[in-house]
């Protein structure tokens, strides 16, 4: 089966989420080809012409776009099959676009996917499928703390709390996390906050800390979070998206509210804590690995053909 990924993607490159993903069906036998799209108004109506032909160029079984603006300029270029993962930002968008996105998914995509019963439930997308972001189990597995400081050049006296998300997005809600580290009043808690740098590195910076912090105001199906509990990272979060269904009963893994003062106890009962979590097993427990999702994705794409061949879809 061969697949075209249509995203959004600074610079060309297509964007950690999507990758992780479409690198995961190339494991299980599928060829992902990937299109993105120079973020703007004016890259998404180009990019009607460049999916397009880039359809007419190669024998595509589907396409498959991720996020509402790809999935609308996919639409304008009037491919078919289409599947359209729906991400978290989607369902916090403007009620025009959200009613936009109920009535393509009803009239003109051949599947949507959501990345959480809420999502579905906001947008009001019954058919959706909801098929949460996996994690590469392979890339994100526990290592030794005491290695994956020496490999970043980070120190070994500290207690360290990391932040991922950047500072440019104020769901992120970064100042309430630098907020509430700065009221622990504490010298030996270090605070890393970690934006545009390469995922690759992410397992080390994961492996390093004594927890991940998350303080986002919303979320839809929090990736970093997953690659936490693959690590076996402890965590303080809101209770945002899908994270209080993924970390469950977890032993190390806390739910704060919005409150600096909340959020700042929570961050203190998570490094007294003082171990590592058994949050891999969570994952596998949920079919989180990104292989499980991947064969899920794989075979709605199979239904989606099917159905397709039978209805005259397929040229």
């Amino acid at each position: 089966m061969k697949v075209l990924f249509v995203s959004s993607g600074r610079a060309g490159d297509v964007g950690h989420v999507v990758k992780n993903q479409g690198e995961s069906l190339k494991k299980v036998g599928t060829e992902v080809e990937y299109l993105t799209i120079k973020p703007g108004i004016i890259g998404y109506l180009k990019a009607v012409g460049r999916i397009r032909g880039a359809c007419r160029r190669n024998s595509y079984d589907l396409v498959h776009a991720h996020y509402s603006l790809s999935a609308f300029s996919a639409t304008l270029a009037g491919v078919r099959p289409l599947v359209v993962s729906v991400m978290g930002s989607d369902a916090y968008a403007s009620w025009p676009f959200r009613v936009i996105i109920r009535m393509l998914s009803v009239c003109r995509w051949d599947a949507t996917i959501v990345k959480t019963e809420q999502m579905k439930g906001i947008l009001k997308l019954k058919k959706a499928v909801v098929i949460p972001n996996g994690v590469d189990t392979e890339r994100f597995a526990p290592s030794d703390m005491v290695e994956a400081r020496q490999k970043l050049n980070l120190p070994a006296d500290r207690q360290i709390v990391l932040f991922i998300g950047a500072a440019d997005r104020p769901e992120k809600n970064l100042k309430a996390a630098e907020q509430a580290v700065a009221e622990l009043r504490d010298s030996s808690v270090l605070f890393i906050h970690l934006a545009n740098i390469p995922n690759s590195d992410v397992p080390h910076y994961l492996n390093a800390a004594d927890l991940l912090l998350l303080t986002s105001l919303r979320e839809g199906s929090v990736n970093v979070i997953k690659e936490a509990m693959a690590c076996n990272c402890p965590i303080v979060s809101t209770d945002v998206g899908d994270v209080k269904w993924v970390t469950g009963n977890t032993e190390g893994c806390f739910i704060t509210s919005f409150s600096i003062d909340n959020i700042m106890r929570t961050i203190r009962m998570a490094l007294n804590f003082g171990r590592r979590t058994n949050g891999r097993g969570k994952i596998h427990s949920l079919d989180l690995d990104s292989l499980v999702v991947s064969e899920k994705i794989l075979s709605l794409y199979r239904g989606v053909l099917t159905k397709s061949t039978s209805d005259g879809n397929i040229d």
